[in-house]
């Protein structure tokens, strides 16, 4: 009996001991709630750094898509370069000799102001020190005393015309218009006033002159530019750069083009100069505007052309396109490329013939994390 009693007591220790099965567990299977995760087909960056885009998402967020296809294409450059003046559409005004600036009837012209060809900008009064004055003054004594003496002498010899040679009349008479032309000049400049007029038609890009202002001689008073017609210079390190190029255009001014006028053949500052006239076609570009210039050389090079939108930076900041690769799966692709124009790139390196790349979207899909 004592030895019952014994292995009851152990059985119950060890029936206490023993966990407590979950309710409602069935053999070896556990029905508790399994943690939350993402759920499957939804719009998330996998693990792989693939992105999950449902179809739904994809017709909302626009996103296109196109078979890439390599082509040969012609090899681009950028250069930097800036808006310069056309020296045949556009000129400065300078001072001619040192006076003080006047207004014209119409006022003073201002920056900005369209102007036409022999429009009167400004006058100019001549001015000059005292002794300068006072020399201009004692010539002009002269000159005007000198006039009288010959219109006298003048006078005389008519009255003997028949008697006396009719080259001494004649030589007596141009002394005397020379003599008062040297008068009317030297009158004018010390009260008189010359109109200065515009040489060209334009914009004045630049105004430099105030009422009552004095300039010297070969001050810029004006700077006339024509918007329409500007060159746009770029600069190279290469001397047989002139002979390769096809086209040019400006990178942020698709509607402009670019003509070569030709290239300088002497260095300055390390770089030669190319010249291309620029037809703006209503695009706004200012005098000194820094530019990138794309040059489409005579090269060919063999890649797959996407619009350049289809560029963008993983977080590495390294240049990828999205490639779909399943219904709802897009991978990053990093690439090597180049400008083709403005709004085109060439992929050299990284795709794979027939891979749909994304054209439209790729920053939404980039954005996804």
């Amino acid at each position: 009996m004592k030895t019952m009693t014994i292995f009851l007591s152990a059985m119950l220790s060890v029936l206490v001991l023993l966990p407590a099965a979950p309710a409602g567990a069935h053999g070896d299977e556990d029905h508790g709630d399994a943690p939350a995760g993402t759920v499957a087909g939804g719009l998330a960056r996998l693990p792989d750094g693939s992105v999950n885009l449902p179809k739904l998402a994809q017709r909302r967020m626009a996103i296109l898509t196109v078979p890439g296809q390599p082509q040969a294409h012609g090899v681009t450059l950028e250069l930097n370069g800036w808006a310069a003046l056309d020296p045949n559409a556009g000129g400065l005004v300078q001072a001619p000799f040192s006076g003080q600036v006047a207004a014209a009837p119409s006022g003073l012209a201002v920056a900005g102001q369209r102007v036409q060809k022999g429009q009167v900008l400004a006058y100019l009064t001549p001015v000059a020190s005292a002794i300068e004055l006072g020399n201009q003054q004692a010539a002009l004594a002269e000159l005007r005393a000198n006039r009288g003496l010959l219109t006298q002498r003048l006078q005389r010899l008519l009255a003997l015309e028949g008697s006396v040679p009719r080259k001494e009349i004649e030589a007596a008479r141009a002394e005397l218009q020379s003599l008062q032309g040297r008068e009317s000049a030297i009158a004018a400049s010390l009260s008189g006033r010359v109109a200065i007029r515009a040489g060209t038609g334009g914009i004045l890009a630049g105004a430099h002159a105030l009422n009552g202002q004095i300039v010297n001689a070969h001050e810029m008073l004006f700077e006339i530019v024509d918007p329409q017609r500007l060159l746009v210079v770029a600069h190279t390190i290469d001397p047989s750069l002139l002979e390769r190029v096809a086209s040019a255009r400006l990178s942020a001014y698709p509607s402009v083009t670019l003509r070569l006028q030709g290239g300088s053949r002497q260095m300055q500052d390390g770089a030669l100069a190319l010249n291309f006239l620029a037809h703006t076609a209503g695009a706004s570009l200012a005098v000194g505007q820094p530019l990138t210039v794309l040059l489409q050389l005579k090269e060919q090079r063999q890649g797959i052309a996407l619009p350049a939108e289809a560029l963008v930076r993983n977080p590495a900041n390294e240049h990828i396109v999205w490639v779909k690769h399943s219904a709802e799966r897009f991978v990053a692709h990093p690439v090597e490329y180049q400008a083709l124009d403005a709004n085109t790139i060439v992929v050299s390196k990284g795709l794979a013939p027939g891979q749909r790349v994304v054209v439209a979207g790729a920053a939404l899909i980039n954005q996804i994390r």
